[in-house]
């Protein structure tokens, strides 16, 4: 049977949208990418001419393409200070939304698009994309069948040792909120809190550091940076408690002087098993008094969600996605749950700036500091 087409438009024509989304698109069948947005029009018409439909159209100003009634899609590919207001915009114009992590420069602009969601009835995801990776996938599967037991302490990794993105806006506090917490934390934290299903936050103790960013000359991946420009913080590390107990650390780093490197990784630590990423998915336990470890062969297929073995990370959200849009069921990556991250991201930072632990209320919302 031929799926239905679905017409998406694209604001934001840099980095993330030509790296991930406007690939990923380009393989979904009945896909058509029908309007461009971007400050730099240029952007925008390379993009139209690369991915786009017969005929799609360039804007550099978003409210013209949310004009088109056609649209079904929006997919928001921004700096984190507009990632709020464009996804606004495009629910209250009836368009469901992709937009890229992190959800919001800050957690009361999340809770903004949680709420428009809700009032608009239009779906709102935002682009986690390492749930859809097969050791996430193998791993949560593990969780929710019991096999770890009761999960009362995880570690959630970001660390690089010389990596700052040097391009774009990211060293900018001003248009990204800050540095490599809300830039790769984020992933970090975000798999670690769905891999346990545990949202229920209690308090939150964080300290950030400028220690390496006024380096001049820095060995980096990228080239080194401006220290001028380096306006936030090179690393942040998080003391979380959850209301059941459980406690969970948080690491997050684009230059630290270490050579224990994991990025958009979780360990795990449960009253039957334990896991964790930093080698492959690996399992530990104990059985018959004597302890295990595992490690599961993701690259033999699988079922559910493991179709297509080749399939990236980014292929297999953008098609997840889609198929959500058409059958009208709930994204893998529900906004609720990326607003818990933006909540416990910006307890992190207000932590840090007070020295005080951030507890938070009833409602899962920073409420008061001691």
């Amino acid at each position: 049977m031929e799926e239905r087409t679905v017409r998406i438009g694209i604001i934001g024509c840099g980095g993330i949208a030509n790296g991930k989304q406007m690939p990923s698109l380009a393989k979904v069948k009945g896909v058509e990418m029908v309007a461009f947005c971007d400050i730099i029009k240029e952007r925008a018409e390379k993009a139209a001419e690369t991915y786009g439909s017969e005929g799609a159209n360039v804007y550099t100003d978003y409210a013209e393409l949310l004009k088109d009634s056609s649209i079904e899609v929006i997919h928001v590919c921004t700096p984190n200070k507009s990632h709020a207001p464009i996804s606004i915009a495009a629910m209250e114009a009836g368009k469901h939304v992709l937009c890229e992590k992190p959800m919001a420069k800050t957690a009361a602009e999340a809770r903004q698009m949680v709420e428009t969601a809700k009032r608009t009835g239009k779906k709102l995801t935002i682009g986690y994309d390492n749930r859809y990776r097969n050791d996430s996938l193998y791993l949560k599967e593990l969780v929710e069948q019991g096999e770890l037991g009761d999960i009362y302490f995880a570690k959630a990794h970001a660390v690089r040792r010389r990596a700052v993105p040097t391009w774009g806006v990211f060293l900018n506090e001003e248009e990204q909120g800050g540095g490599p917490l809300i830039d790769i934390g984020t992933h970090a934290l975000d798999l670690t809190l769905w891999t346990m299903n545990n949202y229920n936050v209690k308090s939150v103790v964080g300290n950030v550091y400028y220690k390496l960013s006024n380096t001049e000359n820095a060995a980096n991946a990228f080239g080194p940076w401006d220290p001028k420009e380096f306006t936030v913080e090179d690393s942040a590390f998080a003391f979380i408690t959850m209301e059941n107990g459980a406690t969970i650390t948080l690491e997050a780093s684009w230059a630290l002087n270490t050579l224990d490197v994991d990025e958009a990784k979780t360990t795990l630590c449960g009253t039957k098993a334990g896991a964790d990423m930093r080698d492959g998915l690996r399992i530990n336990g104990e059985k018959l008094s004597r302890l295990y470890v595992t490690k599961p062969d993701l690259n033999a297929g699988g079922v559910a969600y493991y179709e297509g073995g080749a399939e990236s990370q980014a292929d297999k959200e953008a098609r997840l996605w889609i198929e959500a849009i058409r059958n009208g069921t709930e994204p893998l990556v529900k906004a609720e749950q990326a607003l818990v991250v933006s909540e416990i991201l910006e307890a992190i930072y207000q932590s840090a700036k007070t020295g005080k632990t951030i507890y938070f209320d009833e409602a899962n919302v920073p409420a008061t500091t001691n």
